[in-house]
């Protein structure tokens, strides 16, 4: 990550704030503010309570996520089951182990940023940790982001989402009558952050999927008081144990949804031990900025890009914008009810994100939300083009039934009639050099 920060900073793509902020709300604001006018990231250098700086919408942007693994921004479906594959690039192991640095600080979590983002929010949360535990039997290990609220320098309360890789470790762990050793990472290398979003199997190594993704082994250093390896660059590890059979009150909590999370019973993490690089920078996240939005939006337009292209003909690409509830496909129509198919498939494989999906044609660009409009406005007929399936449920956290039922519109052109569709053109506007034409820039 900080090999990262230093390209971005030579970019100018860094944003310094040097007066002191307050990690109660105040570094959140100033966060959110900024992200909206400019999306850079932001390096707090004085946090009040502690002395490390902290950073902020690091992967804010799709264009930053790209550069890591060196694509197109809007090449990341097709690309991503390439750069994932098993047996990729990297030749030989794709982890290499290496002594812990000797000059590693043990630190207690008061020592750390305890950042409080919205205004319910029941204590602070680390919202960037990725865990990283091993699987109980097999011993795989899974990388994959969690909430956790701050108790004490002992405890933390961890939100573990049903049917994601951690939960079924705890549970299995659980069951076998035994604590689930893990370690949470701040600052871990940029590929580790897209490789625990990546739609990867149960039994996959995401620490390899790093490797590949980085093109070059992950140097890896042991834990000091769990037996877990983890990256050795990462900026802050927190070691522990998930305890069996244990719930305890967590929230509320202001989500990516936008709402707050109320208080439930969630797993208990023991910490057993901190330690930092000594010049450390913590990475937080802004919960529901698209610093937390994009990566799943990638990982779940990967998913269903691979899927249905697996039984479908004609997939260009895939997004989750403008939220990740709502899929665009964009699709070269091959045939009469080709949208209406690859309609159907995303409706079938993505049980639980997809509660909207719009089918667009190759000349509509799904990254503008404006043009996916324009596309539904003037390509669809809602009596017709319009799916409603009732009562079927999608997002997996939802007592109330608040996201039962599911919508899709088929916004392409239609099939026999493609040439009374085509876009009007302006030759020369896209590429157009107006310094030629103005003496200064307007405003």
């Amino acid at each position: 990550m900080r090999h990262y920060m230093q390209t971005l900073r030579e970019c100018g793509e860094i944003l310094d704030v040097h007066r002191e902020v307050d990690p109660k709300h105040e570094l959140a604001a100033v966060t959110q503010a900024a992200m909206r006018r400019w999306n850079k990231p932001i390096l707090f250098h004085h946090v009040a309570g502690t002395t490390l700086p902290v950073l902020t919408n690091l992967y804010g942007s799709r264009e930053r996520l790209a550069d890591i693994i060196g694509i197109a921004p809007d090449d990341f479906c097709r690309q991503w089951t390439n750069l994932t594959g098993l047996g990729g690039a990297v030749a030989g192991p794709l982890k290499r182990e290496v002594p812990a640095a000797p000059d590693l600080v043990e630190c207690r979590l008061r020592d750390l940023p305890l950042l409080t983002y919205s205004e319910r929010d029941g204590a602070p949360y680390f919202t960037s940790a990725m865990f990283v535990a091993k699987e109980p039997e097999t011993g795989v290990p899974n990388l994959s982001f969690h909430r956790s609220m701050y108790i004490s320098d002992e405890e933390l309360r961890c939100r573990l989402a049903p049917r994601h890789h951690l939960t079924l470790y705890h549970e299995k762990a659980e069951r076998m009558g035994r604590p689930l050793e893990a370690a949470m990472l701040i600052g871990p290398p940029p590929t580790a952050f897209l490789a625990a979003a990546a739609p990867v199997p149960y039994d996959v190594d995401e620490l390899e999927v790093a490797a590949q993704l980085a093109g070059a082994p992950i140097e890896m250093r042991p834990c000091r008081h769990i037996d877990l390896m983890v990256p050795a660059t990462t900026e802050i590890v927190i070691e522990g144990r998930f305890l069996p059979n244990e719930r305890r009150p967590e929230g509320p909590f202001g989500e990516f949804m936008g709402y707050y999370v109320p208080v439930g019973p969630q797993a208990v993490f023991e910490v057993l031990g901190v330690t930092r690089r000594p010049d450390a920078v913590f990475h937080s996240i802004l919960c529901g900025s698209s610093e937390e939005v994009l990566s799943l939006e990638l990982s779940v337009a990967a998913n269903i890009y691979q899927r249905i292209s697996a039984v479908l003909p004609g997939i260009v690409d895939v997004t989750c914008q403008p939220f990740v509830l709502h899929t665009v496909v964009k699709i070269r129509q091959q045939y009469e009810g080709h949208a209406r198919q690859v309609l159907m498939a995303v409706l079938g494989v993505e049980p639980t994100w997809a509660k909207a999906v719009t089918v667009v044609d190759e000349d509509v660009d799904i990254y503008d939300m404006n043009d996916v409009m324009w596309a539904v406005l003037t390509r669809s007929r809602p009596d017709r083009d319009t799916i409603i399936i009732p009562d079927t449920p999608t997002f997996y956290r939802d007592p109330h039934r608040d996201h039962w039922g599911r919508i899709g519109t088929d916004a392409t052109a239609p099939y026999e009639r493609r040439d009374d569709f085509v876009r009007k053109r302006i030759p020369g506007a896209d590429t157009v050099d107006l310094a030629a034409y103005f003496d200064r820039r307007p405003g």
